[in-house]
Formats: C-alpha cells, structure tokens, sequence
C-alpha cells in the first residue's frame, strides 16, 4: 500500500453523519452529557488529543486541537501533550487525567489495575471521574470511526 492509498479518505465525517446519523447522535448525547457535567472543557480537550495520539488518529487530533485552541488552552500545553510526564506544564489534575486517559485507551485483557484507579480518585470525586471515563470512551469510539474511514483532518484554513 503506498503512503497516498493509506491517508485517502474512504469516507469523509460529514458522509458518515448523512449514513449513519444515529451514531453520530449517539457518540454526541455522550459528549453533551460530559460537556454539561462541569468537567473542564480545556481538560477534556486536552484528554482527547492525547487519546486521539495513542491512537493515531490525524483527524481527531486535528478536530479536538481547533476546538482547545478555540477554549484559548495554553499553546505550550497543546505542543507538549505527547510528552506531558515530562513537559513540566500540567497541574495534578491534568496529569492525573492524562494518566487515566493512557491507561483505558491502551487497556488490554489485563483490565485497570488498582494503582491506576486510585491514582486518578486523588484528584476526582466519584461523578467526575464517572464523567471523565465517559470522555476517555468516547473520544476512543470517534478515533476508531474516523481511522476505519480515514476522515480527512480538519485543517484550519488561514483567518479560522
């Protein structure tokens, strides 16, 4: 396969949602139900380019990037996620929320061990954490979608 058959699109998002509108509805009451449970919307912009980058997923790296940039999160956040252990920038919080973010996009048959769970309760009570799973789950969902059909990413064009 070469470079240009692996990024060409098989099906573009706005293809997707026209077949499949009760997905996309679906994955969205998910994100509405996050959005309005009062976890930081920059947090969970953050947590999902780190999954979407676990996953490689170009277009839901790209996607969520406009969307954190538009919540104004700070640039040296957003150029340092990959790496965020040892960036320097982040706060417990988010530390502990990329941390979870890791440890259920990359899970295995093994499951979340107890070191993980607790490590994450330090810094959210039980809703959030319920909440912040959601996200994790969801933006896992969307990347699998958007890489079975290759979406293209939606690259800002100059003056967005």
């Amino acid at each position: 396969m070469t470079t240009a058959e692996a990024t060409e699109a098989r099906m573009e998002f706005a293809d997707f949602d026209k077949t499949a509108p009760e997905a996309r509805a679906a994955l969205s009451a998910l994100s509405k139900a996050v959005g309005d449970s009062g976890l930081d919307k920059g947090l969970t912009e953050l947590i999902k380019i780190r999954a979407s980058q676990a996953n490689g997923c170009a277009f839901c790296v790209q996607f969520h990037l406009n969307l954190a940039r538009k919540l104004r999160v700070p640039q040296t956040k957003l150029d340092l996620v990959a790496v965020w252990r040892d960036a320097g920038v982040y706060t417990k919080r988010e530390m502990a929320a990329l941390a979870w973010t890791e440890v259920l996009t990359g899970i295995g048959p093994e499951g979340v061990g107890d070191e993980a769970y607790a490590a994450v309760k330090t810094e959210f009570g039980e809703s959030e954490l319920a909440f912040l799973t959601a996200a994790v789950a969801s933006i896992n969902a969307w990347n699998r979608i958007a890489m079975a059909y290759r979406f293209t990413p939606p690259v800002p064009q100059d003056g967005d």
